[in-house]
């Protein structure tokens, strides 16, 4: 579980790099010389850590162990940080770059599903800094909110990679943030987006791991069916969709992966692969309560890839400026 110790080291490794502008790695397209523009020009909010995404989610991190470790010398830190940079002109400079030629594919879904996290997480904080941050952020999040109601319908298919790109993670990061929020009619969205693309998916065999993979597209799409349908009906449809507990296929999702050089980013995506599939086994977990032994494996499953990924969330930047934030969807999943 998470605790105070390892919660404000989390905070101080995120506070290091949301306002590191460089090295940076920018989703921009360039419509013309006058589009040839730093990162913090483009984005006065969200320009460090490396890419857009991560310093986003950076700030839910922030946010959340603000919430989590209050009075803490780390969680003024982070009030300072969201007074400075969490502003009405900043908020509407990140809209408007929503707006510009070009950018209707901008960080879709990942980065528009992580938006909603943070805004997710401040509109749980009851303090009046808290409301005041969520206030000025919601325009944003009402932004991604709108740009996945017009993009869903048109998704005709699921992306099942282990990537960015994956729409089992952004749906469930999306309906976190409806329950937050209240916005139900959008939730529901998800709900039905959810059935369509995974409802009938059985005896789901993917290769995994690939090697530049973060998320497991078995069990991420398994962790968002579990949120969406009932708890009976979900079990059922777990029992059809997973590899039988005797099948390779089966043991390769409960075992760590081989992360062979950490300095390179697509393959330091494998230790933030330990951390989410551990996220998903702990939601996923109770799924096993009338079978004890696989129960068991499951929860041993847990204990290795935490212990595989948290080892790694500080070192080389490739992994420090984003796997805390899987470190902490794992550690702590329920945001309540």
């Amino acid at each position: 579980m998470l605790d105070r110790t390892l919660g404000l080291r989390f905070v101080r490794i995120a506070l290091g790099h949301v306002e590191r502008e460089y090295p940076n790695k920018l989703d921009h397209v360039m419509n013309g010389p006058e589009d040839v523009r730093a990162p913090r020009a483009l984005h006065p909010i969200f320009y460090g850590s490396f890419d857009w995404h991560s310093c986003v989610h950076a700030y839910w991190l922030l946010a959340r162990l603000r919430r989590r470790f209050p009075g803490t010398a780390e969680a003024d830190a982070v009030g300072a940080l969201f007074d400075a940079r969490l502003r009405e002109e900043s908020v509407a400079a990140e809209v408007a770059y929503l707006r510009s030629r070009g950018a209707r594919g901008f960080e879709r879904p990942y980065g528009w599903a992580w938006a909603l996290m943070l805004q997710g997480e401040l509109e749980r904080h009851r303090d009046e800094a808290g409301r005041r941050w969520a206030a000025r952020v919601r325009p944003l999040a009402e932004a991604f909110v709108q740009r996945f109601e017009a993009f869903l319908p048109l998704c005709t298919y699921p992306v099942r990679a282990g990537v960015h790109s994956n729409t089992a993670f952004a749906l469930l990061l999306a309906r976190a943030y409806a329950a937050a929020s209240g916005n139900a009619a959008f939730a529901a969205v998800c709900a039905e987006c959810a059935r369509r693309w995974y409802g009938r998916d059985r005896n789901y065999r993917a290769l995994e791991p690939s090697q530049d993979e973060f998320l497991s597209p078995t069990l991420i799409e398994a962790a968002l069916l579990r949120d969406v349908l009932p708890p009976a009906e979900f079990r059922d449809w777990l029992a059809q969709f997973l590899p039988a507990p005797d099948d390779d296929a089966f043991e390769r999702l409960l075992s760590p992966v081989q992360v062979s050089d950490r300095s390179d980013g697509k393959i330091a995506h494998l230790d933030g692969l330990h951390l989410s599939r551990a996220w998903c086994w702990r939601l996923l977990v109770d799924a096993f309560d009338t079978h004890e032994a696989l129960r068991s494996r499951v929860l041993r499953a847990i204990e290795m890839h935490l212990d595989a990924g948290i080892a790694h969330v500080a070192g080389d930047y490739m992994g420090e400026h984003w796997l805390a934030s899987f470190a902490l969807l794992a550690l702590d999943p329920d945001p309540t």
